[in-house]
């Protein structure tokens, strides 16, 4: 721990002396000469020079191998080789080189983060245009009285397949609202297996039960609150997605935004 505290310890110490050179024959060398570099530095250069040893010393730190034995002692040696024989000026043109180099790589990645997260918003808006085909014509919740135990929750639909291929599986956001109210009584995700499957320009209805011990059993709404459906995913005639399954959400846009308005291209 000694050893890495010593590390540490060269990060606040400052350099600068006009043509003064560090010596990095050891570390006892490299304490003194950094510190009657900085004592020579003019005041507003020192803080610059700081920051320089600060980002030469840390360039490449990974404290897993510094916990290892002689770990902290080979990063030392590596530090005093590095800057050894350079004058303040020479360490701060290191320092520049460095972070050029860390800035470009962190560009590069953003980049593809950006071109990353554009390529699935395209993909959500393609896919939010699509389901708009499948129509969602009627919906209903109610709960039925039973003649033992709870009222049985039952969602009625009534839905018209506008797209062009057969759908087996249909997936659904339904939300319990009241006019004038911000927060939902209910939003809930469920969906249906389509029995002989739904062909182009069919309609059809069903009247569904969700388990009556889930939250759809639970919620108890007044009698003004609505009951909207939206169409999330749709799987085609061999069961895989036809379209959904690429979210798009408020926390995506909002990486988006930040990303280009940092990194534009």
């Amino acid at each position: 721990m000694k050893r890495i505290a010593a590390v540490f310890g060269l990060a606040v110490l400052v350099a600068g002396c006009g043509e003064p050179k560090i010596d990095g024959a050891s570390e006892g060398a490299l304490k003194e000469s950094i510190q009657a570099i900085a004592n020579k530095l003019p005041e507003d250069q020192r803080e610059t020079f700081k920051d320089a040893v600060k980002t030469v010393a840390f360039d490449g730190l990974d404290l897993r191998d510094m916990m290892r034995d002689g770990g902290s002692e080979k990063y030392l040696v590596n530090v005093r080789e590095r800057i050894h024989g350079k004058t303040a000026a020479e360490v701060m043109a290191m320092a520049d080189k460095i972070r050029a180099e860390r800035e470009a790589a962190e560009r590069q990645q953003a980049l593809s983060e950006i071109a990353e997260l554009e390529a699935r918003k395209a993909a959500a808006e393609a896919a939010a245009a699509q389901l708009q085909a499948f129509v969602v014509e009627r919906s209903r919740f109610y709960k039925r009285p039973q003649r033992y135990g709870g009222d049985e929750p039952i969602i009625e639909l009534t839905v018209r397949n506008g797209t062009e291929h057969a759908i087996s599986r249909a997936y659904f956001v339904g939300t319990i609202a009241s006019p004038g109210r911000s927060v939902p009584w209910l939003v809930e995700r469920f969906n249906y297996k389509i029995p002989g499957g739904l062909e182009p320009g069919e309609t059809a209805s069903w009247s569904l039960a969700p388990n009556m011990f889930s939250d759809w059993g639970k919620v108890s709404a007044p009698k003004d609150a609505l009951f909207t459906v939206r169409v999330e995913r749709l799987d085609g005639a061999d069961g895989e997605a036809l379209f959904g399954g690429a979210t798009w959400t408020e926390r995506d846009e909002e990486r988006l935004s930040q990303l280009k308005a940092k990194y534009p291209q």
